[in-house]
């Protein structure tokens, strides 16, 4: 099993619909640290990207403290998060679990019309356009497989640690053991 410390400024990468966001979320709980949706930080009403000056002003603020928790994949802001990170956890599943949950998470948002960010909402026709996750990750998949150690593997970001969990089941062990540490440090 893979150590538990993951550091005090973290950054969670993986393919969409691989649980980014939800990790993101317990870790700040467990670790009672801030969490930063870079999705949050990017995207403008009616589905429009933030300019990329003000995405990065955006970034670079929301990481000014000293204990974090980041999620998500923008190489345009890559060289903020991980220059600053000490941790990286790269959610590495195989690509019918990823498939199964953007397609089952895509499928809901689109009947909740749940809000997002900055009041975007997914639609079932968006869920089936070419804006669609669902597409984005048939496109994008293997891509991020063969990238993330090309990018790990770079001297810019030898500093970090990297923690690659392989499924959810070891992910949720993982998460137990940070949690349990982090009770004995209480």
């Amino acid at each position: 099993m893979t150590q538990p410390f993951c550091g005090q400024r973290i950054s969670i990468v993986g393919t969409s619909g691989s649980g980014k966001t939800t990790l993101a979320r317990q870790i700040s709980q467990v670790l009672q640290m801030p969490h930063i949706e870079l999705d949050a930080l990017q995207w403008e009403p009616n589905w429009t990207t933030a300019e990329p000056a003000l995405f990065r002003s955006r970034v670079e603020q929301a990481l000014q403290g000293d204990r974090w928790v980041v999620d998500g994949n923008y190489s345009k802001v890559r060289d903020l998060v991980w220059g600053r990170a000490d941790a990286v956890i790269w959610l590495d599943y195989a690509f019918p679990v990823v498939f199964r949950r953007i397609f089952s998470r895509t499928l809901w948002r689109g009947i909740t019309k749940q809000e997002l960010w900055n009041g975007n909402r997914e639609t079932l026709k968006r869920s089936f356009s070419q804006d669609s996750m669902i597409l984005w990750v048939l496109r994008t998949y293997h891509r991020r497989r063969k990238e993330y150690p090309v990018l790990l593997a770079r001297s810019d970001y030898a500093h970090l640690k990297q923690i690659r969990l392989h499924s959810p089941k070891s992910t949720a062990v993982w998460l137990l053991a940070l949690s349990q540490r982090s009770e004995v440090k209480v």
